[in-house]
């Protein structure tokens, strides 16, 4: 069966689901700065093996709506857009796979809404407790005197400018520095001195790796281009927001099946990976990908692919 595009209508706004295949329902949520189609190498194997694989824009990307509001790209909010399409989809439970944001999403979902999702997969950033202050706080804290992107894309405004100027070299440069074929991943994210600019400290290759062609990357700069990055640059700006909003969730564990999948050059498993099982006892596996960036499904498409295979079944 084809992919199929959707619009639906779930918890006040429309969205644009792809979806492939029929069975138990598994819905990927894709992270910063993608779309739907990060998932592209995973709805025909999903849907080969006998499930129905329905990749989203998240709301404020893509061709889903993107509210004006800072506040409506709340971790609440986004919990709230997936439980809804579960049942806008016609299906009681779904297992829930995020990549980067939609990693977390996917489990603060799960614990928002356990009556929606029966499992859950995190792709790059791993299963972390609840941050002992607000996230922004200890961010300054932290890289005092050096450069963040996420405190850089606080200010409304300034990171659009940036990143809409010239939205082919800003997808390449932030897609490439992350990955696992850049020779120090993630470093032009994070640390050196201040700076006015993100992109000033990042690397446009020629040519680009070959997980993504030219081809795929017109569809994310179509994407772009069309929507801008005002919607994903405001989840950055809920962090504390979230932090405050989501105090009942301290403390409380993920009880469900789980499954955790990065690659070993991915910058964000510097957060930590041993402490894990604390925070989701039921745990079944932790794939490392040799040589893979924080892209993960779309560096490694098939042994990510296989590594889901094993879990849902």
């Amino acid at each position: 069966m084809p992919a199929s595009h959707l619009r639906i209508e779930a918890n006040g706004i429309t969205h644009h689901v792809v979806t492939e295949g029929e069975g138990p329902l598994v819905l990927l949520v894709h992270g910063f700065p993608e779309l739907w189609y990060s998932w592209r190498h995973q709805l025909e194997p999903l849907a080969a093996a006998g499930f129905r694989a329905a990749a989203i824009d998240v709301r404020g990307y893509g061709e889903t709506d993107a509210p004006a509001a800072v506040e409506s790209y709340a971790m609440r909010a986004l919990c709230a857009d997936v439980a809804a399409l579960v049942g806008a989809l016609g299906e009681e439970k779904a297992v829930i796979v995020g990549h980067d944001w939609g990693a977390v999403i996917a489990r603060n979902a799960v614990l928002l809404h356990p009556e929606r999702f029966r499992a859950v997969a995190s792709l790059s950033i791993p299963f972390l407790p609840r941050p002992p202050a607000p996230p922004l706080a200890i961010l300054r804290k932290r890289f005092e005197g050096q450069f963040f992107y996420q405190l850089y894309f606080q200010e409304p405004g300034v990171a659009e400018r940036e990143l809409e100027a010239d939205v082919r070299r800003s997808l390449r440069c932030m897609y490439y520095e992350a990955s696992g074929d850049c020779p120090r991943p993630g470093a032009g994210f994070i640390g050196g001195p201040p700076r006015e600019r993100l992109l000033d400290a990042m690397t446009d290759p020629n040519p680009f790796p070959s997980w993504l062609t030219d081809e795929d990357l017109d569809v994310f700069v179509r994407a772009f281009t069309r929507s801008g990055f005002r919607g994903p640059l405001d989840r950055y700006r809920n962090q504390d927001r979230d932090w405050e909003d989501l105090a009942e969730l301290a403390g409380r564990r993920i009880e469900v099946p789980a499954l955790f999948i990065g690659g070993d050059r991915d910058l964000t498993l510097a957060y930590g990976i041993d402490g894990m099982k604390n925070v989701a006892p039921d745990l079944r596996d932790v794939v490392i990908l040799p040589g893979a960036g924080h892209w993960t499904q779309q560096e490694r498409p098939r042994e990510t692919t296989e590594a889901l295979l094993r879990f849902l079944r």
